[in-house]
């Protein structure tokens, strides 16, 4: 159960209503961690930079590797929330989260991700420089940045408990680990 009751937008401060409809009109609705986020605007605003960020990435990740990125940070940090939106992106593109087929570029740039959350200050040398065979310094800086907000939605997730989304139920990994069918 969350810790932080989530707003809806009669609810919001005013200079928050704005950003309320902006994310029902750009996404089609406002996420619990978004309703509970807008409790305090500058902190909606500070994760809404996952965008910002993801927009950087995308370009020299591509999509698909810019979301396997995501997810997995996500499942390595164990939310609930985010690594279930992964999940649902990639099952429904077809793949299965818990075997996917990645290439050494694909790999290192997930297993980057992974390293990020377990002990970011013991980023082998052997990763980085199998890192930089792929990335220029300016998209390690973007990807490491992005990989940061990434780690901190899941914390605020986590720490406050906010619960699963309704239209992720379907996707949720299933505790046997199995992917749950559709």
């Amino acid at each position: 159960m969350a810790r932080i009751p989530s707003l809806e937008i009669n609810e919001v401060v005013p200079e928050m209503r704005s950003d309320y409809e902006k994310q029902i009109a750009a996404h089609g609705r406002m996420t619990n961690m978004k309703k509970t986020l807008a409790h305090s605007p500058p902190a909606f605003h500070a994760l809404m930079e996952w965008y910002t960020l993801r927009d950087e990435v995308q370009p020299f990740l591509g999509e698909r590797l810019t979301m396997i990125f995501s997810h997995a940070i996500s499942a390595q940090t164990d939310c609930l929330i985010c690594s279930t939106f992964f999940r649902r992106i990639l099952i429904d593109w077809g793949e299965n989260p818990d075997e996917l087929k990645l290439d050494e570029r694909e790999q290192t740039i997930a297993e980057f991700g992974r390293q990020l959350v377990k002990d970011a200050h013991n980023v082998s040398d052997e990763l980085y420089s199998r890192l930089e065979k792929f990335l220029t310094p300016k998209q390690i800086v973007a990807l490491t940045a992005f990989g940061g907000i990434m780690i901190a939605t899941n914390i605020f997730n986590n720490a406050l408990r906010v619960d699963l989304d309704e239209y992720l139920f379907t996707y949720r990994k299933k505790a046997d680990g199995n992917q749950p069918s559709k």
